[in-house]
């Protein structure tokens, strides 16, 4: 009887301990938030503006953004926050998407930015063979567990 509580109760820890790594973990070794003006001068002229809200269709407790987005020629900013988590990237789509189904059934029309480093205030470089007036909504994905995280569309 002592040997199956003692595997079970050490199963139970080892799970906790991982699952508290994978959310931790990535909020451990985010970088320090940009200041609005840093965020607003790296972006340079922007040219379409968004808002990110918590309501989005697949957003819940552990999935969610708010703010304003900023999208310039050379760079896509979010004056706000988004969950903790690891592995995001920002899409651009031409499609409005709210959802994981959508995000997926959609995927072959957008087009990956790039890595988001940092939950707060963060900025994501234009690739110079991306345009961002080609379309209308940001998405926030989360590529290790393919979820989505919100997004935003701005145009």
């Amino acid at each position: 009887m002592k040997r199956p509580l003692l595997i079970a109760t050490h199963a139970l820890a080892i799970a906790i301990g991982f699952i508290g790594a994978v959310y931790l973990l990535p909020i451990l070794i985010a970088p320090d938030a940009a200041s609005t003006e840093q965020l607003r001068e790296r972006v340079g002229a922007t040219l379409f503006t968004g808002q990110v809200r918590r309501d989005l269709e697949d957003s819940d407790a552990l999935h969610w953004g708010e703010g304003t987005l900023l999208v310039s020629a050379k760079a896509i900013a979010l004056e706000g926050s988004i969950a903790p988590g690891p592995d995001y990237r920002l899409y651009l789509s031409p499609d409005f998407i709210e959802t994981e189904a959508d995000f997926k059934r959609l995927k072959p029309t957008l087009v990956q930015v790039g890595r988001i480093h940092g939950f707060d205030n963060f900025i994501v470089d234009i690739p110079p063979h991306i345009d961002p007036a080609r379309y209308t909504t940001a998405i926030v994905w989360c590529e290790s567990f393919g979820q989505f995280i919100t997004a935003a569309k701005y145009r």
